[in-house]
């Protein structure tokens, strides 16, 4: 397994507040990892760090370095072609109140793909990927808000799929759909690590165990352990992960 990500002394401050305190860890190319904790342990602004969305937010303060593919995301690289590497899907389903077909070929649109043929076949690949072109072929042009909630999100995974990123990132993406829909974006989670490398935010530690290979466990802004997902489960090695677990607090 090759490193995909590696991340370094990382401190994390929103004005003077330290969210994320000294974080070390690294993420496998092609695996999927779950980021696990209680509410406000800091799961989602690690992950917004991995893609820079937290310098949307004011008085952020980032020390330590993200290392992607060797290559120091802070340091080194534009933020339009980091998101373009890192794609992100959101807890609650956020289709453009646009048509399906506009909504997977906006991405590559603004990348600079104009031709139609090339547009129709990354549409449908896409779609293809996210399980979700079988259901919506005949009515492309139909609009994205006439979907499901479980199909929205299955767009949504398709529209970020559609840039071609090598890493997806993922806040809780099934926090907000019915048990069958979760069902169908955990299959479909679970075929995206052939391509992909895959980081994904759970309250779920069902979740976290049936479709992660690793998880991290986080605790009031600090991590406190990272191993295989299995491993974690069964002989957690920190007696914090253990109560969390086993359902003490949280």
């Amino acid at each position: 397994m090759n490193e995909k990500i590696a991340v370094n002394n990382l401190n994390l401050y929103y004005g003077n507040m330290k969210v994320l305190n000294n974080i070390d860890v690294s993420f496998e190319e092609n695996s999927i990892t779950a980021l696990i904790g209680p509410s406000g342990c800091g799961k989602t602004s690690f992950l917004r760090t991995l893609n820079r969305l937290n310098d949307m937010v004011s008085n952020v303060k980032v020390e330590g370095n993200i290392m992607l593919d060797g290559e120091d995301i802070y340091e080194k690289m534009d933020p339009t072609i980091l998101r373009k590497k890192v794609g992100m899907v959101f807890q609650k389903p956020n289709p453009f109140p646009m048509s399906i077909y506009d909504n997977v070929a906006y991405g590559p649109k603004v990348h600079g793909i104009k031709k139609k043929s090339e547009l129709n076949r990354i549409v449908e690949r896409s779609l293809r990927l996210a399980f979700l072109w079988d259901e919506v072929k005949d009515r492309l042009n139909k609009s994205a808000l006439s979907l499901s909630g479980g199909q929205q999100q299955r767009l949504c995974i398709a529209r970020a799929l559609a840039v071609e990123p090598e890493i997806i990132l993922m806040d809780e993406p099934t926090s907000a759909l019915d048990p069958i829909a979760t069902a169908k974006i955990e299959e479909l989670i679970t075929t995206l690590k052939e391509n992909y490398t895959v980081i994904i935010v759970t309250h779920s530690m069902q979740q976290a165990a049936r479709i992660s290979d690793y998880t991290a466990f986080f605790l009031l802004g600090k991590l406190v352990e990272h191993r295989e997902t299995r491993y974690m489960f069964e002989s957690p090695k920190d007696d914090r992960t253990k109560d969390y677990i086993m359902g003490m607090f949280g």
